[in-house]
């Protein structure tokens, strides 16, 4: 096991996408972290500095409308991007590969119903019924991460079956339905295994979706107000007029981070693609 993971850093390493994916991320989730001693100022607390205060000594990014630190909240802000792209990745990536498990597997009328199941949630317009959700529930952070992973994992579904349907017909298959395995344990034990590959790609690329479309729907207005977050500092600045004010400090820092986030899971799922596919490595 040692030797293996040795080998995947060597692969994982020579790109310098994927290291510096790796970087980044945990850049932000060391800041998420230590952010009740990295952070200069309650992020909450109104007028610790004049409004709308550019970036100096005591205020290194400004503040912002009602004179909160704009370093502070953007320290705080990097725990809801991580924690509801993160949760939600694992809660659709885990639906969608016991979908696919047993879809694949299986086959015949289960795996019909299964696929029409996932072929309506892919019908259904993502964005707006978050929106509604969120309005309709209340802007409440869980919500956002259930409403995410429950509408989530179809695209994970489809690949794991894809694999699964080609792996259940091989020898070593047939070897152990010969010998008397169990199909719970040819599926967990011996096939998902061969499926970590899937599930670990689709945990990242999932993550990136989610974090920027959290920081839409928050720039929307629709996300926890109680929170801070990246998009609801954009949000609040737009709202309260920053842009008419020049106060550049108060989005751009916000956006940047939004973005540096997501291209660091990128690269990150880059990495992986270069572990776990041969034919990347000799380009």
């Amino acid at each position: 096991m040692l030797r293996g993971l040795a080998t995947s850093w060597k692969y994982f390493r020579k790109s310098k996408l994927a290291v510096g994916g790796l970087i980044i991320i945990l850049i932000f989730i060391f800041m998420a972290v230590a952010a009740p001693y990295l952070a200069p100022y309650d992020p909450q607390k109104s007028f610790v500095g004049p409004m709308f205060s550019p970036p100096s000594i005591k205020h290194p990014l400004g503040t912002d409308d009602a004179g909160r630190d704009v370093l502070s909240q953007i320290i705080y802000g990097s725990r809801i991007s991580l924690i509801v792209g993160l949760l939600t990745a694992a809660v659709a990536t885990l639906l969608g590969t016991i979908v696919g498990l047993l879809s694949g597997y299986f086959g015949g009328s289960l795996d019909e119903v299964l696929m029409r199941i996932t072929d309506i949630f892919l019908t259904i317009p993502f964005i707006p019924l978050a929106i509604l959700f969120a309005l309709y529930f209340g802007p409440n952070i869980w919500n956002i991460i259930l409403i995410f992973g429950l509408f989530g994992w179809p695209p994970v579904a489809r690949q794991v079956r894809s694999q699964i349907l080609s792996l259940r017909e091989t020898l070593f298959v047939e070897a152990l339905r010969a010998l008397g395995a169990s199909d719970k344990r040819v599926i967990f034990i011996h096939l998902l295994p061969n499926v970590s590959g899937i599930i670990m790609a689709n945990v990242v690329s999932r993550t990136v979706f989610v974090i920027l479309a959290e920081a839409g729907l928050a720039f929307l207005g629709a996300s926890d107000p109680r929170n801070i977050s990246w998009g609801m500092m954009i949000f609040y600045a737009l709202r309260s007029g920053a842009v008419v004010q020049g106060a550049w400090w108060t989005y751009i820092p916000a956006g940047l981070c939004v973005a540096l986030l997501a291209c660091g899971f990128s690269f990150l799922g880059h990495g992986i693609n270069l572990v776990l596919n041969p034919r990347l490595r000799g380009r």
